[in-house]
């Protein structure tokens, strides 16, 4: 049995195998999504799932499931599975599942009676097509395959329902049919690498529903249209492939096309190589090259584009695709800020942080680079820009005070990380100066002295480095606690907020930390004993009274637990780096590298292969969230990255 492999008695088990998603991207922003057993949960699954730029920014799902019914000696065999009202699954196809395994892609056994099906997903990389493909292993007598398609054209936000001004029609193409709901959408080709006898008799399915978005307090039912069945015999060992995409093809070429693919797939076999095939999943390579936030609602974030890409592209020894996103995103500045969610004329500019950790992606790459001459040509204007924008005062009350830090935000909106909004107030207002924000601010403005320095701009580089003396000078004395040796979470005319959060560990954790050094073992340890877990750093104390163990319940029952209290394993990284500041040697080595191997067992947990979001504050820290967050991924392969240095530097 491999990495990730799942046996019978697990996957008819419903309550266990509707918790396992699988998800694969292509690159050009579609993705294919379903539970282990192919049962949607989510309106977010659906097998082909891609961008519609004619109609909005989002995805679009247009083939959510497949049915597979397995005729022989006139008995009839559906494979499907559905949700339907009052807990009730139909067909119950999963009953048929052998096994499942993710190598070399993602494929289930099915066994009926002496039939031994292999059913495999392949989505093929730069191009909106997903194949199917099928391998009749063993059969004792005549078998015939039917194959009906559960279409939904409609934005993966929504979900869709019975009405009268779909197009119910279909074409003819090349061993298969086009179909085309709504005048809009690009058309939908389903062909397969034989000839198929495709009948049409197109129907709704009512009420289908989505677990997941019941218990996220969401609207979960919805109706699905099934056009019509394709229909072919099959014989022992041979393989029929179906391709469903947004383009005719050639259906000549598709085993080879399939072969072809199949041979860049990293194989899922160790915790490495999951994280690792993982990352490639959030690159989009369209006009720009950008970072998907998290599968499968998220789209690109600036935020978590710079927080991330590191990670997912030089940690793993992938600097070109660090440096294209880097050059893509410094063209969407506006007014010292990035565009944090959407793009365009829909982009919000509403994180202060985002401009900041813009300056530490650009570090590490330099850290992998070092070439200073190249990398101050390239991000100078932008990196002064940021600065002077910062220093003259921008949007959201963002501005360099006096004293040389960063005030930012208001009492409507939430700049920071922790930006959770409920009924139009922050879930945890930091209007002020925020820790990490100043601890960024600091490290950027060190920076880029230091690319100044080498690109010999001497005057620049002391002016930045008088306005980071005095911002030091200033943190050190405004949030520093000396009776409780502890650091403030943020500061205002009003407050000094001492709220124990994990985003203190930046003053320690940049490469140019604010915090006198002195005082950096006091923060780790106190991090290291209220806030790590094995799944990350929580978000909150929970010594404080305001403190949420669970992330569950409706959107704002979530948003409430967000950050007070959820775990976020991105935080590690920052952890990490903290940590070996303070502490060195085998035994410093072996405690990160536990932190690295806590996420082995959660390569078969939630989404397989990947890391979720969030998790639960309390044990057992149950996952939640997106089923793969680029910032988690990314910071796991960071950390390992440092870790691989430590061993060879300690040999």
């Amino acid at each position: 049995m491999s990495f990730l492999d799942l046996n019978k008695s697990q996957l008819i088990n419903l309550s266990y195998s509707l918790s396992k998603e699988i998800i694969r991207s292509n690159r050009s922003g579609s993705y294919a999504s379903t539970t282990i057993i192919g049962c949607n949960t989510r309106k977010y699954h659906g097998l082909l799932v891609a961008p519609q730029p004619q109609i909005d920014q989002d995805r679009h799902v247009f083939l959510s499931s497949v049915d597979e019914t397995v005729i022989q000696n006139g008995k009839a065999f559906n494979l499907g599975i559905r949700k339907y009202h009052g807990g009730v699954f139909e067909p119950k196809g999963h009953k048929y599942i052998k096994e499942f395994k993710a190598e070399p892609n993602f494929h289930t056994i099915y066994r009926v009676g002496g039939v031994i099906l292999k059913k495999e997903y392949l989505l093929i990389e730069n191009e909106p097509t997903i194949l199917i493909c099928y391998t009749l292993e063993e059969a004792h007598s005549s078998t015939k395959l039917q194959v009906k398609p559960f279409l939904a054209f409609r934005n993966f936000h929504q979900l869709s329902h019975a009405n009268f001004e779909v197009n119910t029609g279909f074409k003819s193409r090349e061993n298969g049919s086009e179909f085309k709901l709504y005048p809009a959408y690009d058309s939908l080709y389903i062909q397969a690498s034989k000839k198929v006898e495709y009948v049409h008799f197109p129907n709704w399915y009512y009420k289908v529903e989505y677990q997941e978005e019941q218990a996220r307090g969401y609207e979960y039912q919805e109706d699905l249209l099934m056009p019509g069945m394709f229909e072919f015999d099959i014989k022992k060992g041979e393989t029929v492939i179906i391709a469903a995409g947004l383009q005719e093809i050639k259906t000549k070429g598709l085993k080879l096309k399939y072969q072809s693919e199949l041979k860049k797939r990293i194989p899922r076999n160790d915790l490495d190589n999951c994280l690792t095939h993982a990352a490639k999943q959030f690159i989009v390579q369209n006009k720009h090259t950008e970072i998907i936030a998290g599968f499968p609602w998220f789209g690109r974030w600036g935020r978590d584009t710079f927080i991330a890409l590191p990670g997912l592209t030089c940690a793993i020894g992938d600097n070109k695709t660090c440096l294209e996103v880097l050059k893509s995103m410094s063209s969407q500045i506006k007014d010292g800020l990035f565009p944090n969610i959407g793009a365009d004329n829909a982009a919000s500019y509403n994180s202060i942080d985002a401009p900041l950790w813009y300056f530490w992606s650009i570090q590490q790459y330099y850290s992998k680079n070092n070439d200073a001459k190249a990398i101050w040509k390239l991000f100078s204007d932008s990196m002064l820009s940021i600065i002077n924008t910062f220093k003259r005062g921008t949007h959201y009350n963002i501005a360099l005070h006096d004293n040389g830090l960063i005030y930012g935000g208001d009492s409507k909106h939430g700049l920071t990380w922790m930006d959770a909004v409920v009924f139009g107030e922050p879930v945890t207002p930091r209007t002020g100066y925020a820790v990490e924000i100043n601890a960024l601010w600091y490290n950027a403005l060190l920076f880029t002295a230091e690319l100044a320095v080498l690109n010999k701009q001497k005057e620049l580089a002391e002016e930045l480095q008088n306005i980071a003396s005095k911002a030091k000078a200033t943190f050190n004395t405004i949030f520093w606690d000396d009776m409780q040796r502890r650091v403030a979470d943020f500061v205002n005319f009003e407050d000094v907020n001492f709220n124990q959060r994990a985003n203190q560990i930046f003053a320690v954790s940049l490469p140019y930390a604010i915090l006198e050094e002195d005082r950096f073992k006091c923060v780790v340890d106190k991090v290291k004993s209220e806030l790590l877990t094995p799944k990350g750093l929580r978000t909150l104390t929970p010594r404080n009274k305001q403190y949420k163990g669970q992330y569950k319940g409706n959107q704002e029952e979530r948003d409430r637990a967000y950050h007070q209290g959820t775990v976020w394993p991105w935080l590690l990284g920052g952890f990490v780096d903290a940590y070996l500041k303070v502490y060195s040697g085998e035994s410093a080595i072996n405690f990160v590298e536990q932190i690295y191997k806590n996420f082995e067992p959660d390569m078969l947990e939630h989404g397989l292969g990947t890391v979720s979001e969030v998790y639960d504050g309390d044990p057992p820290h149950q996952y939640g969230g997106t089923i793969s967050q680029a910032w988690s991924v990314a910071e796991l392969l960071r950390i390992k990255s440092i870790i691989n240095d430590l061993r060879n530097n300690h040999k």
